[in-house]
């Protein structure tokens, strides 16, 4: 009987571990076939490989395939290699697939409440009032901080030559973007250029560097739903920080916009409001119409955009732009044309770095596409189907919890849309050039309503960062230099680089 018991309990958990192994089969979906339990996710789960490496591996796999099946678990995910399907997706259909589905619970991790992780209502309010963040004329306002902190890190090159020349400036850009952010999201001078070692610096790489702990945390919150009511994966170290930050800000702003015009004031403003108003993206009347609702801007929802701010502020940028200078540390005949651009620009402009400067950079801003199509700072972008949605052309029909996985890197990285794309040609971004192309092919921030918020921002610090090297500076391989850097497989969102970027600088 004992023994009858225990054949049973091993059936049923098989089964249990098994079930929806055939959701791809069952749709004629190409795949491959699925371990028990831990699907085609042992690699990734276990930090063998990043989920950008996985995923672009399956897109060169299966040449022919507009779409790919893939098991996070028992979880089907599908990795979308069409760029109409991806259109779809992201924008005409984003009705059904509003999720991005990288969240988890923000009653255990508060942090979480924020607008990249957030889904449904809650994304759709904070977007609706943060929006306003972002403006052309706040945009400006913002750039004599800009400079001001570009400046810093001339100063800083310059004390890096004279010591050699030889910096990590993936670490060297890190610093420059996190003294911005400092300056135009909390008023607060970090000085993070000048001391690597400042508490926003080490904040930046408490964020992102995963220990082996957090391997191990996050195997068994994705690999047992059961825990996620209650496992933290997030180091509770960052929430203690970031809490403190913002309630001293406050104090000091007398809890209300003080006309700095930055990230603080904003969520101080929306405070003062008192509730956020607007209609459900999840919710519907009887009749059809969209339910009103309504959330509040709490300390604890405040601190979780603060978080986001910084964090997706100082990662992205810093990663962009230290993998354009190491890009063009191999290819010398670009670097000295954008530099004589600057040149020229600066000129018109005292020597001094402006928005309008920047704005008439042509070939910078086509170098910097380029480098962001070739190294993405974001290798897939991630979506949830929210209800039942059929597949354009395929005649596919998949189910609400199924999760979609845009592999940009694999993409911008195809022949099909870009001839040689292991070559870094700025001039694949000439206007007439990016005309020829399926709009899709290219999303360094993602498209349709949850494209990234602080794209511009983003873009113009770190457009006004590279001018600032670039004038000042040569930029070469060292002994230590690597062509093509070797990814961290335990990095999965932003990718770490093992051993940094080293590069030489010099005076121009």
């Amino acid at each position: 009987m004992i023994i009858l018991l225990l054949i049973l309990c091993v059936i049923a958990i098989y089964f249990y571990g098994t079930r929806n192994h055939d959701y791809w089969l069952k749709r004629n979906v190409a795949h491959v076939p699925p371990i028990p339990f831990i699907g085609n996710h042992f690699r990734n789960q276990f930090a063998f490989k990043n989920i950008t490496a996985i995923t672009t591996e399956l897109y060169n796999k299966f040449p022919k395939e507009k779409v790919v099946g893939y098991y996070r678990w028992t979880t089907p995910e599908l990795i979308i290699r069409d760029p109409e399907i991806v259109r779809h997706i992201m924008n005409v259909d984003f009705v059904y697939f509003y999720p991005r589905g990288l969240g988890r619970n923000p009653s255990v991790e508060p942090l979480q409440a924020n607008l990249f992780h957030a889904d449904g209502d809650t994304w759709k309010l904070l977007r609706q009032r943060m929006t306003s963040a972002f403006t052309t004329a706040k945009l400006k306002n913002m750039f004599p901080l800009v400079v001001k902190c570009a400046e810093k890190l001339q100063l800083v090159g310059e004390d890096i030559v004279s010591n050699g020349g030889e910096c990590d400036v993936r670490d060297l850009m890190a610093r420059f973007t996190t003294e911005f952010i400092g300056a135009c999201g909390f008023g607060i001078e970090m000085d993070t250029i000048n001391n690597e070692n400042s508490l926003f610096r080490d904040l930046g790489k408490l964020i992102f560097n995963r220990t082996l702990s957090d391997v191990v945390k996050l195997l068994i919150w994705e690999g047992f739903p059961i825990t996620r009511n209650y496992l933290r994966v997030f180091n509770s170290d960052i929430d203690k920080v970031i809490i403190d930050i913002v309630t001293k800000i406050r104090a000091q702003r007398n809890y209300k916009p003080c006309g700095r015009n930055d990230f603080i004031d904003l969520l101080l403003e929306m405070e003062s409001k008192g509730k956020i108003k607007g209609e459900s993206i999840e919710k519907r009347n009887p009749d059809g119409t969209p339910i009103e609702v309504e959330m509040e801007m709490t300390l604890e929802c405040m601190v979780a955009q603060v978080f986001v701010f910084f964090a997706a502020g100082f990662e992205t940028s810093s990663s962009a732009t230290s993998s354009m200078l190491h890009l063009l540390a191999y290819n010398p005949d670009i670097q000295f044309k954008i530099q004589e651009e600057i040149d020229q620009v600066l000129q018109k402009y005292d020597n001094k770095l402006c928005y309008d400067a920047i704005t008439e950079m042509s070939l910078l801003d086509m170098a910097f596409k380029e480098s962001m199509r070739l190294l993405p700072t974001v290798g897939n972008l991630n979506r949830v189907c929210a209800k039942q949605y059929t597949i354009p052309e395929l005649n596919i029909t998949i189910d609400p919890g199924v999760k979609i996985i845009i592999p940009i890197a694999a993409i911008q990285n195809d022949e099909k849309y870009f001839d040689n794309p292991e070559e870094f040609r700025p001039d694949r971004f000439k206007p007439e050039a990016m005309k020829s192309r399926h709009h899709y092919t290219y999303l360094p921030f993602g498209e349709g309503p949850r494209a990234c918020i602080g794209a511009r921002l983003g873009y113009m610090q770190s457009l006004a960062g590279l001018a600032a090297v670039l004038h000042k500076f040569d930029v070469e391989p060292t002994k230590n230099t690597r062509r093509w850097p070797i990814i961290n497989p335990r990095s999965n969102l932003v990718p770490a680089v093992i051993g940094g970027l080293p590069l030489k600088l010099s005076l121009r």
